[in-house]
């Protein structure tokens, strides 16, 4: 099925690919707990099953199909000698998930205990090796496999010595990092992820760490069973400094750490997970896959293309699906009339023009909290590419800026479909465009109060075009 967005003939879109849902950050049963070992012993600890995630592999795969999504990567995390668990059990009960439901293509992973920092996604390519993959993967790297417990495994040399095994690989795997600001203890004030980490992984594996989640999963977390809000529950267990819109301060803040990679023209894309362990039906604080974040991926429906869309940026965010379908297009308003989409880069001429063509589905259908939110706004942001900074640190970006900001006056809608497009004028320098949307009157999101209604406050981002323009 191709995309069902009208399009002018000035769009080019690979042959069969389309936008498909998914999440890369699931947990199973095999997310375990571990009992201690008999006193005076030198046993590793026994793992219980069902002790941190709560449901099977299967079951996880057929609640992401009920919710929408076309891809899921199984991510469970480690501790000792997990790498054996995940290899002779979690492993099995994925080929089992892939065929009791099809229509979703599983990934092999797992949410890796990240050497110097803390968690991220680890997605294996499919493959007759994806299984031995992984294993060698955790069983050298992860920070908790070892036991007893050894704090070498836990810096950040380790980690860069894991994205060179990683990139050495005949398919090597993708990394993104998960809730990077969850440890933060203020804005700017950063925890176990920092940004030199961040530019670190990327120069030592471009095609292997490419991004972070933009928005974490466990967005729940102040919803209780009965469906009313707990005053002390904080959007993605963020205590200490809250998510903004629901998206990580890395991401959410104009010219912010996000901006200031990109900046140097790296390819660091931005997700939106789940963290799926336990429902908040079940007293969790967890959505079901899919149930409130969609990561989408322009690919064909196949494991191949999936992650191709995923090194390659082809992707846009969306939490209480907002919107389901997001077409960003850049033309050369002259000249060769070239182009960029989603993840890509237009060479344009020194003091060229740019026709920005924005479309998203706004779907008039109710969400899975039974609401049928409406775009109130979309956003045009830019920012200029000056190249790698000076200082590894740095978390700023002061060129960004949006530069236009559109609400329903401005666009034509046809259906569910809207339109709208926008002429930047003299681009004199490299630069990157991203877009973001809301349901909200919020001109720039606002800190997540505890207790917060997360259905009330809606936000897409698309990840950026590039525009790449010859120095003078």
């Amino acid at each position: 099925m191709g995309p069902s967005i009208p399009r002018g003939t000035d769009v080019p879109f690979a042959a069969g690919r389309e936008w498909l849902a998914g999440d890369h950050h699931i947990h199973s049963e095999f997310s375990v707990g571990y009992e201690a070992p008999p006193a005076g012993t030198t046993e590793p600890p026994k793992p219980v099953l069902g002790a941190d995630g709560r449901y099977s592999i299967p079951l996880n795969a057929w609640m992401a199909r009920q919710h929408g999504l076309r891809w899921m990567v199984a991510t469970d995390h480690g501790g000792p000698n997990h790498s054996k668990l995940n290899y002779e059990q979690a492993y099995p009960a994925l080929l089992k998930a892939r065929d009791e439901v099809p229509e979703v293509v599983q990934f092999y992973g797992m949410e890796f205990d990240t050497p110097g920092a803390d968690h991220s996604s680890i997605i294996v390519p499919k493959s007759d090796a994806e299984r031995t993959t992984l294993r060698d993967i955790e069983s050298r790297f992860s920070k908790r496999e070892p036991y007893p417990s050894d704090v070498s495994w836990d810096t950040e040399p380790k980690m860069l010595e894991a994205l060179t095994f990683m990139r050495s690989i005949t398919m090597p795997p993708v990394v993104i990092a998960h809730h990077p600001s969850r440890s933060a203890t203020g804005f700017g004030m950063y925890g176990l992820d920092r940004p030199a980490e961040f530019r670190n992984w990327n120069d030592t594996a471009p095609t292997v760490a490419i991004g972070m989640e933009g928005a974490p999963g466990h967005q729940a977390s102040a919803i209780n069973k009965d469906g009313s809000l707990d005053s002390a529950g904080a959007r993605g267990g963020y205590s200490r400094s809250p998510t903004l819109g629901g998206f990580d301060q890395m991401t959410a803040k104009v010219g912010g750490l996000w901006d200031s990679l990109l900046g140097e023209g790296r390819r660091w894309w931005i997700t939106s997970t789940s963290d799926s362990h336990v429902n908040w039906r079940d007293g969790g604080s967890d959505f079901w896959p899919g149930e409130y974040s969609k990561t989408y991926v322009r690919a064909q429906h196949t494991h191949a293309d999936i992650l191709d869309g995923l090194r390659g940026g082809r992707i846009f965010v969306t939490t209480g699906d907002l919107i389901k379908e997001l077409d960003v297009v850049a033309v050369a308003a002259s000249g060769a009339r070239a182009q960029a989409e989603i993840g890509g880069e237009l060479s344009l001429p020194a003091g060229g023009d740019v026709r920005v063509t924005i479309r998203f589905r706004d779907p008039d259908t109710t969400n899975h909290h039974g609401d049928r939110p409406t775009v109130a706004r979309v956003d045009l942001i830019i920012g200029e590419v000056t190249g790698p900074v000076s200082d590894r640190s740095a978390d700023k970006n002061p060129s960004t800026r949006v530069v236009q900001r559109f609400t329903a006056t401005d666009w034509q809608r046809r259906g569910e479909v809207v339109t709208v497009t926008y002429l930047l004028r003299n681009v004199s320098s490299s630069s990157y465009i991203r877009v973001r949307g809301t349901n909200t009157t919020e001109l720039e999101p606002l800190p997540d109060q505890r207790g917060e209604n997360p259905w009330s406050d809606l936000w897409f981002y698309s990840n950026p075009i590039f525009i790449t323009v010859p120095k003078r």
